[in-house]
């Protein structure tokens, strides 16, 4: 945090290394938030770099209406214009907020909403400052030649408020000092951060063994499916193509989930999915489609430019003069399935770009496809939730079509209809598909 005459600069820094597929992938974040004195946002920029792949994002506050986002990849770039309801929270700065606003008192409750500049999206959350703690942090290293590794060499003791944040019934507790910096904090799934020397952090965990971790998350084939979300099932799971398949749901998340709907049906705790018959394919409507009802899936969205020139061609070149919607829906979810390569990557899928690279996981796919199908004038929209493989669930991302009711398409697989065993859990995009990342590690399956 730098205080310079007219405004504070806040910069964060993180280093990853990712396990996917029986391989570490290092990735580094970084971004720098310029506030004013009175803690009102101007801009923000992140950066993005690694193993597989790099983008950067600058994002200006204009007024309290509007957020101007620009992404980069490589030479190009793309703005999105972002309307906002209210002035910007980041949630790396709520800490700070919450110091430089008098808030760290014992047993207060602060109530706000944060704005996520890579999702787009704004969420609630609530914040308990839940005790005042002492915590002994290590402030220097020395180097053990015996060892061979860094060692702590003096330590301090450090006053701190804990605070729980709470959101999508999930709690992640962080512990702050007056100034609004994190000494400690730990979410619901065990991701742990501390504050200590550098050389701790740093040049030990550069060095530290990584074998176990690579082979643990040694999966599916690459592209498919992410592996880290791996979920055990307590059955024997079938095969992907089945038509009717049946899970029990428990965790306590079913009501934060998009289950019911579709081809989907919840009763109590049970999940019941129906892959689509051939008569439910048989659209009652040609292309494009103008039922009012259904304008927000036609649109264009921030990430899925559907109005855009280049995306607009692509879907003419696609189709011709095809205006029968099914038919339509899988000659789209062929060709992306050809020209998109599955590959992991480490960028933010938007459309125009993953049209352009033609490189992608299946939430690329997924994008691409939904993007193509509203520039044709066909209702789509992105959904995700998990499928199986290999014996456990993992999270993937596909799309969904209207043709009189909603039928799952997933255009990596180029699967249409998708099977049954495709379980979704979130419709809409991004900010969606991220909240239900954050619920995985609550939710119990077993495959009825």
């Amino acid at each position: 945090i730098d205080t310079q005459a007219t405004s504070i600069d806040v910069t964060d820094i993180l280093v990853l290394r990712i396990p996917v597929l029986g391989a570490l992938y290092r990735t580094a974040a970084m971004s720098r938030a310029t506030l004013s004195r009175t803690l009102r946002l101007e801009r923000v920029d992140a950066r993005f770099e690694g193993d597989l792949g790099r983008f950067a994002s600058r994002n200006l506050v204009a007024g309290d209406t509007l957020l101007m986002v620009t992404l980069l990849a490589g030479p190009d770039s793309e703005t999105t214009r972002v309307p906002l309801a209210r002035p910007i929270v980041l949630p790396t700065l709520l800490p700070l907020r919450l110091a430089f606003g008098g808030e760290l008192k014992r047993g207060k409750t602060y109530e706000s909403v944060v704005f996520d500049p890579i999702l787009l999206a704004e969420r609630p959350v609530t914040v308990l400052v839940a005790a005042e703690s002492t915590l002994v942090v290590a402030d220097s290293a020395e180097y053990d030649s015996t060892a061979l590794a860094w060692v702590p060499a003096r330590f301090d003791t450090v006053r701190a408020f804990r605070i729980e944040q709470r959101e999508d019934g999930m709690t992640t507790r962080a512990w702050i000092d007056a100034q609004g910096h994190i000494v400690r904090a730990e979410n619901a799934v065990g991701f742990v951060m501390e504050r200590t020397a550098f050389e701790l952090a740093y040049t030990n965990f550069r060095h530290r063994d990584t074998t176990g971790v690579m082979r643990a998350s040694a999966a599916p084939r690459p592209g498919d499916v992410v592996a880290t979300t791996a979920l055990a099932a307590r059955a024997l799971l079938p095969r992907d193509t089945v038509s009717v398949f049946r899970v029990r749901l428990r965790g306590g998340v079913a009501g934060a989930l998009d289950l019911g709907g579709g081809r989907q049906q919840l009763s109590g705790d049970t999940l019941v999915i129906r892959r689509e018959a051939a008569a439910a394919l048989a659209a009652r409507y040609r292309l494009p489609a103008r039922d009012s009802s259904l304008a927000r899936w036609l649109a264009p969205a921030p990430l899925i430019q559907s109005d855009d020139p280049r995306v607009q061609a692509q879907a003419r070149l696609i189709l011709g003069r095809e205006q029968d919607p099914a038919r339509a829906a899988r000659r789209i979810a062929a060709w992306v399935r050809a020209q998109v390569e599955r590959r992991s990557t480490a960028a933010i899928p938007s459309a125009v770009q993953v049209l352009k690279a033609r490189v992608g996981d299946c939430n690329e796919h997924a994008v691409l496809f939904v993007a193509l199908a509203r520039a044709a004038g066909l209702p789509a929209r992105t959904v995700a939730g998990l499928v199986p493989v290999d014996g456990r669930f993992y999270y993937h991302a596909w799309a969904e079509v209207y043709l009189g009711d909603w039928v799952a398409v997933d255009p990596m697989l180029d699967e249409f209809p998708a099977g049954a065993a495709h379980l979704r859990f979130s419709i809409g995009g991004l900010a969606r598909q991220a909240e239900l990342v954050r619920l995985l590690g609550r939710i119990k399956l077993e495959v009825l």
